[in-house]
Formats: structure tokens, C-alpha cells, sequence
């Protein structure tokens, strides 16, 4: 790794921005967000989000640990990615939850908002 890419952004991944980026924030938020929506659509709890995620980053970093040689037993890493991956899951659980609410009891709620409703 280079010193450029250590200066940038160390805090972020190991790695460097770009493998960060591609693969924690483009797929792994994407799976994230599709995997809210997917718990919002079937009317599962919330507290599952938090458990899928958890597995979803272990995928993650081991992606990063096998195909960009990463630190694959960081706790740092893992809690950094554990994170974003939660704040898209979260994003995708309510926006699906939102148009449910929204649409399967239009005549209680409305949508003030894409995360958010309100009583009529």
C-alpha cells in the first residue's frame, strides 16, 4: 500500500477509499439496503436487521481479506463497515416500511415524507 493512500484516508479501510468504497459502500450497501427492504416487505422485527448486518460485514471483510488482501481479524474494520452497512439497512427497512404503512393503510396515514407518515 502506498504512503499516498495511507495519508488519505487511514481510518477507513486498510485498504485505501477505492477498495472502501467499491465494496463496502457500492456492494455492501446495496446488499444492505436491499436486505431492509427485503425485512420490511416480510413485516420481520427490526432487531433482525442487526444480526443479518453483522453477518453481512463478516462477508464483506472477508471479500476485502481474499480478493485485496485486507485485514481480515480487525475490529476496527469490522465495526467501521458493520456500521455502514446498518445505516443502509436501516435506510432500506424504512423507506419499505413507509410505503407499506402509506399504501396498504391509506386510509390512516400519509406520506410526509420517503422515511416518514403521519395520521390523516
Amino acid at each position: 500500500m502506498s504512503t499516498t493512500t495511507q495519508t488519505i484516508a487511514p481510518w477507513i479501510s486498510d485498504d485505501g477509499l477505492r477498495v472502501f468504497v467499491l465494496f463496502t459502500l457500492v456492494i455492501g450497501g446495496a446488499a444492505a439496503f436491499l436486505a431492509g427492504r427485503g425485512l420490511a416487505r416480510g413485516w420481520r422485527p427490526l432487531w433482525r436487521l442487526f444480526f443479518y448486518m453483522a453477518l453481512l460485514a463478516a462477508a464483506v471483510r472477508f471479500f476485502d481479506y481474499a480478493l485485496f488482501d485486507g485485514t481480515l481479524l480487525s475490529p476496527y474494520y469490522y465495526v467501521v463497515t458493520y456500521a455502514v452497512l446498518v445505516a443502509a439497512g436501516l435506510l432500506g427497512f424504512r423507506t419499505m416500511r413507509t410505503t407499506q404503512m402509506v399504501t396498504q393503510y391509506h386510509w390512516l396515514y400519509e406520506r410526509t415524507s420517503p422515511l416518514t407518515w403521519k395520521d390523516r
